[in-house]
């Protein structure tokens, strides 16, 4: 069993800022334990992690992959990178951050280059107003705050997802069932030709978690 990084050095005052790792997060670091053995045989160069928060998801599969790995991670909050940065240092990993929207720097450099993508987004139904005056402020509401059906955020990024996928690339996406999980899997599908599994799936209280992994489908071409 692989142990959950060391957060020792993160504060009450830091999570006030950044998203105290919760169910989501523990369900995404056992879906990826659950596929080590896939993910070491696939012998990545390049993670990204958009919306790090705390830096847990990549300093744990930074665990999983060691040291010959580009761990990138990418947050439009300020404190979700210096935290991140922190957890890195805390747990001998390397964690190269970017305060950024989603990897909108580097798009055109990781063009079918990244290995492993990771999010765990937004996915909280909310109204409009609220998501959209915590992405303009980039606040911790940002790391729950979804819009309408909790996919505002997650939309924009799934359009950016093929364009950044390697040829063996494992894309791995947090959701729950409010955000109509069949039909983003048929969308990603028909869309951009990206086949998905449900890794795992995990009841929280009200919220039904989902972690669903997507691969280029060699059957199907993008369109």
């Amino acid at each position: 069993m692989i142990p959950t990084p060391d957060l020792s050095h993160l504060s009450a005052k830091d999570y006030d800022h950044v998203y105290e790792p919760a169910e989501d997060t523990f369900l995404l670091l056992d879906a990826l334990e659950e596929d080590e053995k896939e993910l070491k045989d696939l012998h990545p160069s390049i993670s990204l992690e958009i919306g790090p928060g705390s830096g847990c998801v990549s300093a744990f599969i930074g665990k999983i992959l060691g040291p010959s790995v580009l761990y990138l991670c990418s947050d439009i909050n300020p404190h979700a990178c210096t935290c991140t940065r922190a957890t890195g240092t805390q747990n001998k990993v390397t964690l190269d951050v970017i305060n950024a929207s989603f990897a909108s720097p580097l798009t055109l450099r990781l063009k079918h280059a990244v290995d492993i993508i990771l999010f765990n987004p937004p996915y909280v139904p909310t109204i409009q107003e609220e998501m959209s005056d915590a992405q303009d402020k980039c606040s911790i509401s940002g790391s729950w705050a979804g819009g309408m059906d909790g996919m505002n955020v997650t939309n924009i990024f799934l359009e950016h997802v093929e364009e950044l996928l390697s040829e063996r690339g494992r894309f791995y996406l947090v959701a729950v069932a409010e955000n109509d999980v069949p039909g983003i899997q048929e969308r990603m599908s028909k869309l951009h030709g990206l086949r998905s599994d449900i890794v795992l799936s995990r009841r929280a209280g009200r919220e039904h978690l989902f972690v669903i992994r997507f691969i280029r489908d060699p059957s199907r071409s993008k369109g």
